[in-house]
């Protein structure tokens, strides 16, 4: 086993390499029957492609979909569905140097301890290209468990806030208490001078179902905290704001549902689920970043991947769920 599959009755299989021919995903356990506007489809993707922000990488995909199986006449068979984009402005000359060379905080040295071989040019299977495949099953995991899933960006760089009401005049994905232009200057101005910075990324899920996640392994926490930490650069994640509620006391947190973040003992309880996921700032810095091309801060283009995550996490157990009250009928 590779780790290339996520989920169990609703599961995705990703391959691809950042600078090879093409990226894609296979999704299993989707529902038939289910109306796909694939104009719908390449908008939701279009949330992630890079060289859409200006501060964002100068790598600019269009990412378009192409869909071989899974969907005829506009809804979904029931069997497995696979989508492809094509890589078609990779600049494999950016990455000549570091064919012999490790970048602190990426995967190459490790890649190469693995394998005995790596693909060098922008992080191969590493890559943060990797994701357009997990936004893509994101949106179909969307059609199954359609519930409010909204990501605010709290903290970026040297600014913080608490105020999770995203900003409705900003396309970064900020929270409402920081000013657009004050964001993207500082950003462009990090992209300039090859810097970097990380943040975090509040997100609440509303009208969340109950009884989502088992009591022991297969808590819903746990689920989403892996698919969150599946991220690269995510470095962590935490239920609400947990390095307040250790520092509260119990009879406090007892009188107080919202220290629980909408999941008691590992599974919903129907009220709003709250996490915070915190992203490392990109490794790559100085010259070698200038001379790549690197997302000095991945915050706003991350946002649609930890809500795609999500999405699968939430609709992966609820189809387990279901199976579960349709055996108990079964039965009877």
């Amino acid at each position: 086993m590779r780790g290339n599959t996520f989920g169990k009755l609703f599961s995705l299989t990703t391959y691809g390499e950042s600078h090879g021919h093409s990226m894609g995903v296979i999704i299993d356990g989707m529902l038939p029957g289910i109306d796909i506007d694939l104009k719908e489809l390449q908008a939701f993707v279009d949330k992630r492609r890079p060289g859409k922000l200006k501060v964002s990488t100068d790598r600019n995909e269009k990412d378009l979909i192409s869909v071989s199986s899974g969907i005829f006449e506009g809804k979904t068979l029931g069997t497995p569905i696979h989508v492809s984009i094509e890589n078609t402005n990779q600049k494999s000359e950016d990455y000549k140097e570091l064919k012999e060379q490790y970048r602190p905080g990426h995967a190459d040295k490790t890649t190469l301890d693995k394998y005995g071989i790596r693909d060098h040019r922008g992080g191969g299977r590493a890559s943060g290209r990797e994701t357009v495949c997990r936004v893509i099953a994101g949106f179909f995991a969307k059609k199954i468990i359609d519930i409010p899933i909204t990501s605010t960006i709290t903290s970026i760089g040297k600014f913080q806030t608490k105020n999770r009401q995203l900003s409705p005049n900003s396309n970064l994905g900020i929270s409402m208490d920081f000013d657009h232009k004050q964001i993207e200057d500082y950003l462009l101005d990090m992209k300039k001078n090859g810097q970097s910075c990380g943040g975090i990324i509040d997100v609440s899920i509303k009208n969340t179902p109950k009884a989502l996640g088992e009591p022991c392994f297969d808590k819903l926490k746990a689920d989403l905290a892996k698919a969150m930490l599946s991220i690269g650069s995510c470095i962590g994640f935490t239920i609400c704001d947990a390095t307040t509620t250790v520092k509260t006391l119990g009879t406090d947190v007892s009188i107080d549902s919202s220290y629980f973040g909408g999941m008691e003992g590992g599974i919903s309880n129907g009220e709003e689920i709250h996490f915070k996921v915190y992203f490392k700032p990109p490794s790559t810095v100085g010259d070698k970043a200038k001379e790549g091309r690197h997302d000095p801060c991945i915050l706003p283009r991350v946002r649609i991947v930890v809500e795609s995550m999500a999405y699968i996490v939430l609709a992966d157990h609820l189809l387990r769920q279901r199976a579960y009250l349709a055996s108990k009928d079964f039965l009877k």
